[in-house]
């Protein structure tokens, strides 16, 4: 009995241990949620101030680190700004490069505006007219175009003996010096008559002249002029443009050299500059009909290149092709063409070189001071030139192999 009462004992203790402990979790249960709800608010707050204080503290920080990084971004533009224009300023060519770039394309701009005005007016755009292809068209030093006449071809003939290099040695001349030459002429009054044939004739044997839509004659000179710049500048792209007659003597080598020096030029006019007297007496040779223009009888024109031969920049000619439209032509070419250019920008270079007398040219040919282009200020040209240019060129050249040496 008394092992039966221990063991009951045992067993009632046991299940009260297990009351006991199964109460005091319900119990701690009940007290943590009743701490919950009725606990003050500041309980969690605290670690959310804490929260916010570091994200304040971290955004501070990346503040501080941009702005430090802006600064020192700044410095170093400031820095590299600087160590560029120190750079421009030191070298006169970059200054140059970079205004003939912005003239280049002021150029552009100005042409495509040219042909949206047309197409917006419903004019028709020529056909000649071409935006420049700076990306892909063959760049040239200069495109030399010799003025000729329909009975001058025995002054062709000459120039082709002496300084304008013939068929396969002008084509190479194009390709490794970037000279371009060509006899310049427009057609007769009745085109496919036997004046053109006799041109064409002449095309298809020697495969050397640039023609023009103009009609040819003394008295168009001028619009001549006008058409050959804009011809020439619409089929190649080339640093200068020159026109010579066909009664004057050139040294091509010599005048590349010469026209190389002002490449970073944007608008230059290169020639023997002269101011003549306006000439009012009709009759006489160079008349000027519209002498009224110029002032009181006796008055001077203002300076321009002689005829003979001067050259203009790329710009210029890019001028001249735009405004085509709306130049002034006067009676006399030469004075046609300063007139042009006067209210531009451009830079008149006076040049003796580019004509010499066919009688000082040796001389100075023996001293090393080879003359560009040689004539005879009495004739306009040289006298007799079909007959006394291979003379000339034998006692002014520069030498056969001046050309195949030159660098450009």
């Amino acid at each position: 009995m008394s092992l039966k009462h221990h063991h009951r004992g045992l067993e009632l203790s046991a299940s009260k241990s297990f009351v006991s402990k199964k109460w005091t979790l319900f119990l701690c249960i009940g007290f943590f949620c009743a701490g919950i709800l009725f606990s003050d608010s500041r309980m969690w707050p605290e670690p959310e101030a804490n929260v916010v204080s570091r994200d304040t503290v971290a955004s501070d920080e990346r503040l501080r680190l941009e702005s430090e990084d802006c600064d020192s971004s700044k410095k170093g533009l400031k820095r590299e700004s600087k160590d560029i224009l120190g750079e421009v300023y030191k070298s006169p060519d970059a200054i140059q490069t970079l205004d003939k770039t912005i003239s280049n394309l002021e150029n552009e701009l100005a042409a495509a505006r040219a042909a949206q005005e047309s197409i917006m007016n419903g004019s028709p755009v020529s056909d000649d007219f071409k935006l420049p292809e700076t990306v892909t068209k063959r760049k040239y030093l200069m495109v030399v175009g010799v003025n000729t006449a329909f009975s001058s071809r025995k002054r062709r003939d000459s120039v082709r003996a002496t300084w304008m290099p013939p068929g396969e040695e002008r084509k190479k001349l194009e390709e490794e010096k970037g000279i371009v030459m060509r006899f310049v002429i427009g057609h007769s009054a009745t085109p496919g008559g036997i004046l053109d044939r006799a041109i064409q004739a002449e095309e298809s044997k020697h495969g050397d002249f640039l023609r023009l839509d103009h009609v040819e004659g003394y008295l168009e000179l001028s619009a001549k002029t006008k058409t050959y710049f804009t011809t020439a500048f619409a089929m190649w792209d080339a640093d200068f443009y020159v026109k010579v007659d066909d009664d004057v003597h050139v040294n091509i080598a010599t005048l590349g050299a010469e026209l190389a020096r002002y490449r970073m030029k944007p608008r230059v006019y290169i020639g023997c500059m002269k101011s003549g007297p306006v000439l009012a007496q009709k009759g006489v040779r160079y008349h000027e009909p519209e002498y009224w223009k110029f002032g009181e009888e006796g008055n001077k024109y203002f300076r321009h290149a002689t005829g003979q031969l001067y050259a203009i920049s790329r710009e210029l000619a890019s001028y001249i092709s735009i405004n085509q439209n709306v130049l002034h032509k006067y009676v006399n070419e030469d004075v046609s063409l300063g007139s042009w250019f006067l209210g531009l920008d451009v830079e008149h270079v006076d040049d003796r070189r580019l004509c010499c007398g066919t009688t000082d040219c040796e001389w100075k040919a023996q001293a090393g001071n080879i003359c560009v282009a040689s004539f005879d200020w009495s004739c306009s040209g040289i006298c007799r030139s079909a007959d006394r240019m291979k003379d000339v060129h034998r006692r002014c050249g520069e030498g056969e192999k001046a050309l195949l040496a030159a660098s450009f």
